[in-house]
């Protein structure tokens, strides 16, 4: 929702009429450096114009028809006088096959109503795909939370879409979520979050092979001559881009059966060839953060800790987000490649990868509200354990 200053309009005012936090509101305007003036567009989050007669006619409680006949009302529905609405339902629709179309689509609609959510894009997929980062907050401590590594487990994007979006509704609406006070985590965090690191795999997945030569007939050809691309968790070439980190590497690649691309399990040639990889590495390195988050679903476990490197405080967070989710903790204690090891490794910080699903991929959406149950509770927890 935007509006136009008047004179001796604040944040602090605007805040006070729409209650919404004056930080939320400072933050979803960048432009503004020096205080308002007047004429100037002020965005509020939470809040959408009133658009459509039906809207207008429950917010005044009036019968539509009456409505036309009123002078200005047209105004309101053309945007020309705006009449803000607060935002009370879901904006992202994440119960659906969720390739990259829809993460983009919701991704608009979700900066629209809450511009305190920043986008920008971290890298490009092999087929030129944007790796879209949103970031939520303006604490000291960095968290980063990412999903769909692996193609077939296109359904943590969604999650991870659908978590974002009650944390910003709740944001806006200074609520509690799970006994907390969640704009305490705004003050406290800086979220970083990668819904979806393997786009083009995930298109694959629900969508089938792309038009775009070689790649069509080398995916097929990779596939066995198959179009059934269900249970493919590689990126487009061929490589499973969770094997493709520094973290004993060549050890992953021993172990793996898959010398060649393949559907799953393949790291690559040589760590960091593909620029999937690359671009969460290169956010790694540039992130400075404290705890990273990976999204799975492989069942109901959350794997922690690495040869030893992890620091002390792992145990404690893994604990609270166990209890939190009902999930089990499992701590790794040899070799497992990796984003979440390579991390832990180089900077001794704490990751965790969380297995949401059942073992069975793809996960049916079916099965969406209670992996999103689960998974809402170990989101905060991992906030709270920042």
């Amino acid at each position: 929702m935007h509006l136009q200053a008047w004179p001796g309009d604040t944040f602090e005012t605007y805040g006070r009429w729409f209650s919404v936090p004056t930080e939320l509101i400072i933050d979803s305007n960048p432009h503004v450096e020096e205080g308002l003036r007047p004429g100037q567009t002020v965005a509020i989050p939470g809040y959408a114009p009133i658009d459509t007669w039906e809207a207008l006619a429950d917010r005044l409680s009036l019968p539509t028809e009456v409505l036309r006949r009123l002078p200005g009302a047209m105004a309101v529905i053309n945007g020309t006088a705006p009449l803000p609405k607060r935002i009370s339902s879901p904006v992202v629709r994440s119960v659906r096959p969720y390739d990259f179309a829809a993460l983009m689509e919701d991704i608009t609609a979700l900066v629209c109503r809450y511009p305190f959510v920043r986008q920008r894009t971290i890298g490009h997929s092999v087929l030129g795909l944007p790796l879209v980062e949103l970031q939520i907050g303006r604490g000291p401590v960095r968290v980063h939370m990412n999903g769909s590594f692996h193609a077939n487990e296109w359904i943590t994007t969604a999650v991870i879409m659908a978590l974002i979006d009650e944390y910003a509704r709740a944001l806006v609406n200074d609520d509690e979520l799970a006994g907390h006070r969640v704009l305490d985590y705004y003050r406290k965090v800086t979220l970083s979050v990668v819904p979806m690191v393997n786009p083009d795999g995930v298109n694959l997945v629900l969508n089938g092979p792309p038009e775009e030569e070689p790649h069509r007939s080398e995916v097929v050809c990779i596939n066995g001559g198959s179009l059934d691309f269900s249970q493919w968790k590689a990126n487009i070439r061929g490589v499973d881009l969770n094997n493709q980190f520094p973290a004993n590497w060549e050890i992953e690649q021993a172990r793996k059966p898959p010398k060649a691309p393949a559907p799953r399990d393949f790291p690559g040639f040589a760590p960091l060839t593909e620029p999937e990889a690359k671009a969460m590495a290169e956010l790694a390195e540039s992130g400075d953060f404290a705890m990273v988050v990976a999204f799975h679903t492989q069942g109901k476990e959350i794997y922690w800790g690495y040869e030893g490197f992890e620091p002390p405080e792992a145990k404690a967070t893994v604990q609270a987000m166990a209890e939190a989710s009902g999930y089990q903790a499992v701590r790794y204690i040899d070799s497992h490649a990796g984003y979440r090891d390579w991390f832990i490794q180089t900077w001794r910080r704490r990751g965790y990868t969380v297995e949401l699903g059942e073992g069975v991929n793809p996960l049916p959406l079916s099965q969406f509200a209670r992996i999103y149950r689960d998974s809402l509770g170990l989101f905060l927890a991992a906030l709270k354990m920042a």
